[in-house]
C-alpha cells in the first residue's frame, strides 16, 4: 500500500514538473542564442590613489573632529 502511494505520488509531481516546464516560453534572446554580458574596462571607473600618510593623516582627522566615533555609533552600532 505504502509503495503504490509513492509510486502514485511520485508520477503526479513529474507529470507537474513536466507540464510546469513545458509552459515557459523562451524569450528572444534564448531564441536567437545571443546573449549579452557586461564588461568593465579600466577605464570605466576611476581609483582614488593616497599615500599610505595621507590615509593617515585622514584617519587622525576624523578621530579629532568626533566623525569616526560617530560612524561607530551609528553606522557599525559599535562594533
Amino acid at each position: 500500500m505504502k509503495t503504490s502511494m509513492i509510486v502514485i505520488a511520485f508520477a503526479v509531481f513529474t507529470t507537474a514538473g513536466l507540464a510546469h516546464a513545458s509552459d515557459a516560453t523562451p524569450t528572444s534572446e534564448q531564441q536567437s542564442g545571443v546573449v549579452q554580458t557586461a564588461q568593465l574596462s579600466p577605464g570605466d571607473y576611476q581609483v582614488a590613489r593616497k599615500t599610505r600618510s595621507q590615509v593617515r593623516s585622514e584617519l587622525k582627522q576624523s578621530e579629532t573632529d568626533g566623525q569616526l566615533k560617530s560612524l561607530n555609533n551609528e553606522v557599525y552600532k559599535g562594533n
